[in-house]
């Protein structure tokens, strides 16, 4: 699985619009849907604050586990 696809089943999960998750990113709407359909690549300093946001770790964010284990 990659990143992008595991992006939008969280925001999906959690009824989250684009424009909200790019509300934590300090991103428009356009520029995180860039992110979530690949045309942008994800910043180290995005994937931080998605894993905060979500409360996941950043190997879960990415796709290298299944297990949505916290980032701390």
């Amino acid at each position: 699985m990659n990143y992008h696809k595991r992006l939008r089943d969280l925001r999906e999960d959690r009824d989250l619009t684009q424009a909200e998750v790019g509300k934590v990113l300090q991103k428009s709407q356009q520029g995180y849907n860039h992110i979530e359909a690949g045309r942008a690549e994800l910043k180290i300093d995005d994937l931080i604050k998605l894993c905060r946001f979500y409360d996941v770790s950043a190997d879960y964010l990415i796709g290298l586990t299944d297990k949505k284990k916290s980032y701390k």
